[in-house]
């Protein structure tokens, strides 16, 4: 995929509450520092595992073909052993295939539920894995860790937790001009990834 292509800017975050993990992300693909906006309907957001889905930027190209190994990876590796993959593993599968793999993709988040409870890890492409209560990522994030920062509490309740996540990247949408067009955002928990556009979550409610 050539270069002229990549979609280099965005905003993500990823946030735990006590039983569930919302991540949430802009609609906006752009190129050229986000001075010209190639798509205004993206979803960052992709179901990795029954409990478990990522945000992404980067070629698209990449960002499916990362999906797709990571996907059959997990299933590998439950096949193999006879049990669910948790998320500790999960993550460690998903940083090893960034480091090792053709992956032009920024900035990864995976957040997922097991077990344990609920977890979010900020990842690299050189393949580190950091866990954290909330992460933001893509070229707005400055902006969005603002609103994390004041907002976040880890007794947020699922509903608060959306409408923190929805804040985050909507304040990074008002000044990054490669973030926008919407919210894509995903609820996980124990019984599965639901993942809505913003406007869908506004009628649900």
């Amino acid at each position: 995929m050539s270069e002229s292509i990549t979609k280099t800017g965005t905003t993500t975050v990823a946030l735990t509450t006590d039983d569930s993990v919302l991540l949430a992300a802009d609609r906006r693909a752009s190129i050229g520092g986000g001075r010209f906006v190639t798509n205004k309907n993206v979803q960052k957001i992709q179901r990795v595992h029954p409990t478990a889905a990522i945000t992404l930027a980067g070629g698209v190209g990449d960002l499916q073909s990362f999906v797709r190994t990571l996907r059959a990876e997990t299933g590998l590796y439950e096949t193999r052993r006879g049990a669910a993959i948790d998320m500790a593993a999960l993550s460690t599968l998903t940083g090893n295939l960034l480091r090792s793999g053709p992956y032009r993709v920024a900035q990864p988040t995976l957040g997922g539920v097991d077990a344990t409870g609920p977890h979010v890890y900020d990842l690299d492409a050189g393949g580190g894995v950091m866990e954290a209560d909330y992460v933001a990522g893509g070229s707005g994030m400055q902006l969005a860790y603002g609103v994390l920062e004041r907002e976040y509490e880890p007794d947020l309740s699922p509903e608060a937790a959306r409408r923190v996540a929805a804040r985050a990247v909507e304040s990074a949408a008002e000044r990054d001009t490669a973030s926008g067009n919407g919210l894509t955002i995903a609820s996980v928990t124990s019984d599965g990834v639901e993942i809505r556009t913003g406007d869908e979550w506004e009628v649900a409610a």
